[in-house]
């Protein structure tokens, strides 16, 4: 009986502990499914129904690899990924990446408010009203909250993401058809399916997210006794990131593929489904999306400004207040009221603005998982907790695919999908 009392006692203590290490895994990976991943997933369930859903799996190995690494950086360097980078590259190569990003953020930001304008109308609610409400929600939130009141709404967010299940199962999809997608995938290999496929891989990594996981895990101030739990919080994050990715594909394959409809973003999709699977499905379709861009919009300029803020020097961090972080939340401030006018403009060229950024973002992405892999095999700076042989393999090829599939993207000649 004691024996017993004894392992309940750690078990408690145990769940006690991931649950305040709970955070940085979950947010990273809930935050791949923003306006512009859901209207990727909607996009390639209305085209093609289940036929791409098996592009999740290489997605969640590769999510993982990243994700991990990162966060063992950060844990045993007590360093952004800015920061090291910085260190070890220079200044000069260091402002030429961190100006891209900016910009190419900023032009991300300006999706997610097109996400929050978008959903909100299905639901009656004029742009001119939801962005200015919904940007300065998130700026009281980051500048007057702390740390650990954000990171529980993040959470929050996270799990709001999940209503996309009820919206798939409201569908009626067939899941002996989804099952057979999965293990048999059939896909002609073709400039428009390889355009999808690049597109849907690519979605779950972007090259913000490795700076927001690094600088996370080092603002909660987590160690290498913690490492296990952390890993099992980037596998949950994970995980929910792909689930919501399979469910979104599911309901629309199920749906507007049948029905030959075509779509150009998310909202379409919200809209699309309220004949087909009824009111309800489409309004939970629609908050999903609502979620999801607040969600993003609030932490794209939040890594924003915690990378540039660590790559030159700057105090950066939630719990620090305006005027011990001035440069922080001005940046922060900055990115958030530039988004929003951009939105606001009418006629606003929100197609090339979201074309151009992905390019920007093709550009950037193999220079910054380059350097990260140089970085976490350099024993100088990780000492004993470098890459061992397996990690490489996993880790170069991962990296390898990333910046095929980058270039292959760059070249590729414009066309539908």
């Amino acid at each position: 009986m004691q024996k017993l009392q004894i392992k309940k006692k750690q078990y408690f203590k145990r769940l006690a502990l991931f649950l305040a290490i709970l955070g940085p895994g979950i947010i990273t990976g809930s935050v791949d499914n923003d306006a512009g991943g859901i209207t990727t997933y909607s996009v390639a369930g209305a085209l093609y129904g289940y036929r791409m859903i098996w592009t999740l799996i290489p997605s969640f190995i590769v999510l993982m690899v990243v994700q991990e690494m990162n966060a063992r950086m950060g844990i045993v360097t007590g360093k952004g990924l800015s920061d090291l980078i910085r260190e070890n590259a220079g200044v000069k190569i260091t402002f030429f990446v961190f100006a891209g990003l900016l910009v190419s953020n900023i032009g991300n930001t300006t999706t997610e408010f097109a996400g929050v304008a978008g959903s909100m109308e299905i639901f009656g609610v004029t742009k001119y009203i939801s962005v200015p409400v919904v940007a300065f929600l998130v700026w009281v939130l980051v500048v007057k909250g702390t740390y650990k009141i954000a990171e529980r709404i993040f959470l929050i967010f996270s799990a709001t993401l999940l209503t996309y299940i009820v919206s798939a199962i409201m569908s009626k999809p067939d899941w002996g058809e989804i099952g057979t997608a999965i293990i048999r995938p059939q896909v002609a290999m073709n400039t428009q399916s390889l355009t999808m496929i690049i597109a849907l891989v690519g979605t779950t990594i972007a090259p913000w997210m490795q700076f927001y996981m690094q600088a996370t895990v080092i603002e909660k101030g987590l160690k290498m006794k913690n490492y296990n739990y952390t890993i099992a919080d980037i596998t949950v994050g994970c995980v929910v990131t792909v689930v919501v990715a399979f469910f979104i594909m599911v309901a629309c394959g199920a749906t507007l593929h049948p029905n030959g409809i075509i779509i150009n973003e998310a909202k379409d999709a919200a809209l699309a489904l309220e004949p087909l699977a009824g009111k309800l499905s489409s309004h939970v379709f629609a908050f999903g999306l609502f979620v999801a861009s607040v969600f993003s919009a609030t932490i794209l300029p939040l890594a924003t400004a915690f990378f540039i803020c660590e790559a030159f020097g700057f105090e950066s961090g939630i719990d620090k207040k305006w005027d011990e972080a001035r440069e922080f939340y001005i940046l922060y401030t900055g990115i958030l009221i530039i988004s929003a006018i951009i939105i606001m403009i009418p006629n606003a060229p929100l197609i090339a603005i979201s074309i151009w950024t992905q390019v920007l973002n093709g550009f950037i992405l193999p220079v910054v998982l380059i350097s990260m892999m140089l970085l976490v095999n350099n024993k100088k700076i990780m000492g004993q907790y470098v890459n061992k042989p397996f990690q490489n393999i996993i880790g170069w090829s991962a990296v390898g695919i990333l910046v095929a599939l980058s270039i292959a993207l760059l070249i590729m000649p414009s066309g539908g999908v």
